[in-house]
């Protein structure tokens, strides 16, 4: 047992996956009401590669594992994006064989490992009581799994694709969400100057959230979504049909990472894949920025038109987080803490319909959460529906699709 026992109890916070905007707020937020209430905070180093790295050993060096957290700490790195405890993509369910630690290699020898014995006895050693994982649904899926293991966990939702489910809204999507919006206000002077299209390809593997909203708000004319296959004639007749008729002449589409030609698949980077077996998605934009050069004359009396082509990827992650991405992840922290004074575990905390709650975690791994094409997303105009808001939460799409 590495923890101090004078205090109430241990609490263990870690950040996985990708970075996003928010996700120091939430660590200061747990922080800081955990110590109030008499708790010692461990903050857990790269996401679940701290619990797989960590030594059991006394003498060995396990700074670059975990770290104590004080107010101080926590209340510097809370105005500031990113996350100061650092993130990786670690699968301890399914371990290839290369990425087992050194101290493990006579242990672990299959080509792929379960390494969830190793964390469970690595969270008893550091003496946690209670893990507070923040992630997307690959992070909180181990979550799940360890409290199916029987160790307490209450999970809180980051992402800036907006997709787990349970949640109307998850860490980082609003930031991602005004950083589209104000990159869509800068690059369209661009567009307009040459009379372009423009093509911003966002985040978004099998949800397009982050793709819809922005459109939504007037950022885009058009946009593309995993959900469904678009035909690319219809796109560039579209296109075509905005620029001609904006006195400025351009248009603007955004394509999600995940989106898809009629009769084709996802555009991948290469073949390789992370621990959660996600192969790189990229170069979707790049694909339908050459297809509507060379299409834009049939649409256009025989006269091409150019492309404007921007992928937007990490400008729209990194930074500091916006005043939602701000309030949200104080009152996750908040919300997480106050399960764990009730001695409530095994829990997702969540918005839904405008309101703070709390959900089964298994919710992560149970359900998909996705755009319900039919009530938002128009296939023939290949944008947003705009009926009537009324009733509707913050962000339009709900967890229930």
């Amino acid at each position: 047992m590495m923890a101090n026992k004078t205090h109430k109890g241990v609490i263990g916070i870690l950040t996985g996956g990708g970075d996003v905007p928010g996700l120091n707020p939430a660590i200061r937020a747990v922080t800081i009401r955990a110590i109030s209430e008499g708790y010692q905070v461990l903050g857990i180093r790269r996401g679940w590669a701290g619990l797989v790295n960590l030594i059991r050993d006394p003498n060995a060096d396990n700074s670059e594992c975990y770290q104590n957290l004080d107010e101080l700490t926590v209340r510097k790195a809370g105005r500031t994006g990113g996350t100061f405890l650092h993130s990786s993509r670690t699968n301890p369910m399914k371990m290839p064989k290369a990425d087992i630690p050194e101290h493990l290699k006579d242990k672990y020898t299959d080509e792929v490992n379960d390494l969830i014995p190793e964390v469970l006895e690595n969270l008893d050693y550091l003496g946690i009581d209670y893990l507070i994982p923040i992630g997307g649904d690959d992070t909180l899926s181990v979550g799940v799994k360890l409290f199916q293991e029987g160790f307490k966990v209450i999970a809180i939702p980051k992402t800036m694709d907006n997709d787990v489910p349970g949640t109307d809204y998850c860490i980082g999507f609003s930031t991602c969400v005004t950083r589209t919006i104000q990159l869509a206000n800068s690059l369209r002077t661009s567009a307009g100057s040459h009379e372009r299209f423009l093509v911003l390809e966002v985040f978004g593997r099998y949800a397009g959230f982050t793709a819809m909203l922005p459109t939504m708000a007037g950022a885009a004319d058009r946009c593309v979504i995993p959900e469904h296959k678009f035909d690319i004639d219809r796109l560039t007749e579209l296109l075509v049909y905005d620029r001609n008729h904006n006195p400025s002449k351009y248009s603007v589409v955004i394509v999600s990472e995940g989106a898809k030609f009629t009769g084709e698949e996802m555009t991948f980077l290469d073949q390789a894949t992370d621990p959660f077996g996600h192969a790189k998605l990229g170069g979707i934009g790049e694909l339908v920025s050459a297809e509507l050069v060379n299409r834009s004359a049939k649409f256009n009396n025989g006269k091409q038109i150019n492309v404007i082509n921007q992928k937007l990827a990490y400008m729209v992650r990194g930074g500091d987080p916006d005043a939602i991405d701000s309030i949200v992840p104080m009152a996750y922290g908040n919300l997480a803490l106050d399960l764990v004074l009730k001695g409530i575990h095994g829990r997702l905390v969540v918005l839904r319909n405008g309101r703070y709650d709390d959900m089964p975690i298994d919710v992560v791994t149970s359900l998909k959460k996705v755009v319900n094409i039919k009530k938002y997303y128009n296939t023939e105009r290949l944008r947003p529906f705009f009926h009537s808001f009324e009733m509707s939460p913050l962000f339009i799409m709900t967890s229930e699709g």
